[in-house]
């Protein structure tokens, strides 16, 4: 049995479970909006993607957002390709729990995603969400391009900022890295709280409004 210590550290290539052959299949839709959960998606759309502890509640955060088209869970970040999730509860894959967004910048901005991710979790606990530990509870915010990478990384100083100023010392340790691979999570998982409204949700967020307008 791996202990916290070892759930909490990113895994090397040599520790990383191995590769499946197959991914995970999926339905079409979204089980809320009834939106496409697989692609292909509007050519207008855009994506963005979130690691912001346990994907249920992260998930949920975000699909009612006007603007968002669909929103799927998935594992991200990683070493282990088409992992499952008991492959990522081990802690042997790297792979993070990630909720991917598809929207309408037309509609909502990627600036005001990013609001919501700030105020949605703590972004200071390192390998951990309260109660849940381990790397696949990371903060993360994973970039498509040069524009996004600069509103992330303007929005996580800003907002360092602001917590200091509420009196908070702990760092913001929310990586920000390009996108890598996204592997779809098991159906069951998809649109869970949806499903099971009396389900786990531990997110909760500092208290810390995010200031807006810092791209």
């Amino acid at each position: 049995m791996l202990s916290l210590k070892t759930k909490t550290k990113m895994p090397s290539p040599g520790e990383a479970l191995p590769a499946r052959d197959q991914p995970i299949v999926v339905p079409e839709t979204h089980y809320v909006n009834g939106h496409r959960l697989v692609p292909t998606f509007p050519d207008w759309m855009q994506s963005a993607m979130f690691g912001l502890g346990c994907f249920w509640g992260a998930e949920q955060t975000f699909w009612g957002l006007p603007g968002v088209y669909s929103t799927m869970v998935g594992y991200a970040g990683g070493l282990t390709v088409n992992a499952t999730y008991r492959d990522v509860c081990s802690g042997l894959t790297g792979h993070n729990e990630v909720v991917r967004v598809v929207f309408d910048q037309a509609v909502v901005t990627f600036e005001q995603l990013l609001r919501t991710f700030w105020e949605s979790h703590d972004p200071t606990q390192g390998m951990r969400q309260g109660n849940d530990a381990g790397t696949q509870y990371r903060s993360g915010i994973y970039v498509y391009d040069a524009t996004q990478r600069h509103a992330a990384e303007a929005s996580r100083d800003a907002y360092q900022e602001a917590l200091v100023a509420a009196g908070h010392t702990a760092p913001v340790t929310t990586e920000i890295v390009d996108a890598p691979e996204f592997y779809y999570a098991e159906e069951y998982h998809q649109q869970y709280l949806a499903k099971n409204p009396g389900g786990y949700c531990g997110h909760g967020g500092t208290g810390v409004a995010c200031p807006t307008g810092v791209v």
